[in-house]
């Protein structure tokens, strides 16, 4: 089972995205779409700190690295719960444990396995600190009781070479389709297309 596409963005616009290296509320270093070095690599603390200089790219490179995370929760969460679950309830739960890193430990997830989704979804609010993070709570448990996706644009927000983040206003936002068109590996380039540039170049030089 792996997450709907509705259920990625929602994600992703629950953990914005920062193109470069940013401190989060508990002072770890963090990239992208709410990667860490608890994720793997790359370490964020390792990488080049400020905005970059092509803002596309560093977005790019953090859907990049959010494909390669997002397949190891998902893997987690089918791990944790066995149970038969619906959609909307997987990618609450995916969500959840991206956010906590809590699903094999989580008392919702004993509920779950027990075949009680109301103390499940009750659950989800046992992991409400720090207090900003209890909005979001709120939606993943809504999510998982009623199948109810937030709406909006994703936030792309800027940062400064000391990891702070600046939440006046988001530097662009995404539409969902752009998240979409994002979360596309990037289409490997053919060997016929890479022979028939060089041949043009070289056909180029000859004439020249």
């Amino acid at each position: 089972m792996h997450m709907t596409d509705r259920g990625l963005v929602a994600l992703i616009r629950h953990e914005g995205i920062v193109p470069a290296p940013y401190l989060d509320v508990r002072g770890i270093w963090t990239f992208g779409v709410g990667h860490t070095a608890a994720a793997g690599n790359p370490d964020p603390a390792d990488l080049a700190r400020g905005m970059p200089a092509n803002v596309e790219d560093g977005i790019r490179e953090a859907f990049r690295i959010f494909r390669a995370d997002i397949a190891r929760y998902e893997r987690d969460v089918r791990e944790a719960v066995p149970v038969s679950l619906a959609p909307h309830e997987f990618d609450a739960l995916v969500s959840f444990h991206y956010n906590t890193g809590g699903i094999a430990v989580a008392q919702l997830t004993r509920h779950l396995n027990a075949g009680d989704r109301s103390a499940a979804a009750e659950a989800f609010m046992g992991w409400s600190k720090p207090a900003e993070i209890i909005p979001r709570r709120e939606a993943e448990q809504d999510l998982f009781r009623h199948g109810r996706y937030p709406e909006g644009a994703i936030p792309v927000w800027q940062v400064d070479t000391a990891g702070r983040i600046n939440f006046s206003r988001p530097a662009r936002s995404l539409t969902e389709t752009q998240a979409l068109a994002l979360l596309q590996p990037a289409a490997p380039i053919s060997v016929w297309k890479c022979l028939a540039a060089f041949l043009l170049n070289f056909i180029r030089r000859k004439s020249a």
